[in-house]
């Protein structure tokens, strides 16, 4: 059950490790009739692209080198959460005993802030609010 008092949100996206970008941006752009939102260079390496609709969207992100060997789940990064209130969740993820990393604002756009569950799977929680 949920909790109507608490902050509400979606999935706005999964962030995915590939092999290689052109190949992947075009089966989704195929199989889904999405479209290339975004493509750019990674403030760190290789590059990133979000394919999808306005709403939601595959992050994926490649650095060039072969991943396809990789045991099963592994080239999942993490699981982007859309909330309306981004202090609320923070605190939300705080009294549960996780601690949030990574604040900050990407621009132009979404305040957000990171989390690893208790399974040490990363979460990446946005507001455009």
């Amino acid at each position: 059950m949920t909790d109507p008092t608490g902050p509400r949100g979606r999935i706005e996206h999964v962030n995915l490790t590939v092999s290689d970008l052109d190949r992947s941006i075009a089966l989704f752009e195929r199989l889904l009739g999405w479209r290339l939102r975004l493509r750019d260079a990674h403030g760190v390496r290789g590059e990133f692209a979000h394919v999808g609709t306005h709403d939601d969207y595959l992050a994926l992100w490649s650095d060039g080198a072969d991943h396809s060997g990789q045991r099963k789940g592994r080239p999942m990064n993490h699981v982007g959460l859309q909330v309306d209130d981004l202090d609320a969740a923070e605190r939300v993820v705080r009294d549960a005993g996780l601690r949030p990393f990574g604040q900050g604002r990407y621009a132009p756009g979404p305040r957000t802030f990171y989390f690893l569950d208790w399974d040490g799977i990363e979460f990446e929680v946005v507001s455009y609010a």
